[in-house]
């Protein structure tokens, strides 16, 4: 999900903080790639990066503050889709998830985020802010379909998209295994018929809204994109 993010102190988009931001969070994902979140420190990012350990402590304070904005920064890559219908969305949202967990360095960065949320409240705090931000800008799609009228009126777009990132995140964190290319399809194939079936519905719907549960045009499961 495309949005702009801006790191600590960072004033000058093409300057010398730009480009010290871009080393250590480059590090960082070096560092997690050769030995995981386990040794990872900030005396190893700062070797890495060639940036000063005070500036990184000045700037980031810890190595979870740090894998927490690695996050941030390399989700930012996976797009929004705007395929003209919701069911097209949601395929198009979790095939992008999907390659973006494609690789074991990859997973390893959101394992190294929950890790650090797990015993540092900010981290915690860091974590929560980015899902939040993620299922809104995500539910932007959901609420598009509401308005073609392919869902319900009261449909929740924040519970369809935790719905659609949910396999994945079990995937990887429960079952501890790589995030396979069919459990992008399953998965946006089974949140589209709960979607339609009203699972996501909040029983809240005012006289005037407009969207009906309908649009039959787009009735059914996903079309498969081969």
């Amino acid at each position: 999900m495309t949005t702009a993010h801006q790191a600590p102190g960072e004033t000058r988009p093409g300057g010398r903080t730009a480009r010290t931001r871009r080393a250590v969070l480059a590090a960082v994902f070096e560092e997690l790639g050769d030995g995981g979140f386990a040794t990872l420190t900030m005396e190893r990012v700062a070797q890495r990066s060639g940036v000063h350990l005070a500036t990184l402590y000045r700037r980031w304070r810890s190595v979870d503050k740090l894998v927490c904005e690695l996050l941030t920064d390399m989700s930012s890559g996976v797009p929004l889709p705007d395929t003209g219908t919701l069911p097209g969305d949601l395929r198009a949202l979790a095939r992008g998830i999907a390659r973006f967990y494609g690789s074991a360095r990859t997973r390893g960065l959101i394992e190294a985020v929950v890790a650090a949320a797990a015993r540092d409240p900010q981290a915690a705090t860091a974590l929560r802010d980015f899902f939040d931000e993620r299922l809104a800008l995500a539910g932007v799609m959901v609420q598009r379909g509401i308005e073609r009228g392919e869902l319900p009126a009261d449909t929740d777009p924040k519970a369809v998209m935790a719905a659609l990132g949910a396999p994945f995140y079990y995937r990887i964190l429960i079952a501890r295994r790589p995030v396979e290319p069919d459990l992008a399809d399953s998965a946006a194939t089974a949140v589209w018929a709960a979607a339609r079936a009203g699972a996501y519905a909040t029983g809240d719907v005012r006289p005037d809204d407009g969207a009906e549960h309908g649009g039959g045009e787009h009735d059914g499961a996903p079309e498969r994109e081969d």
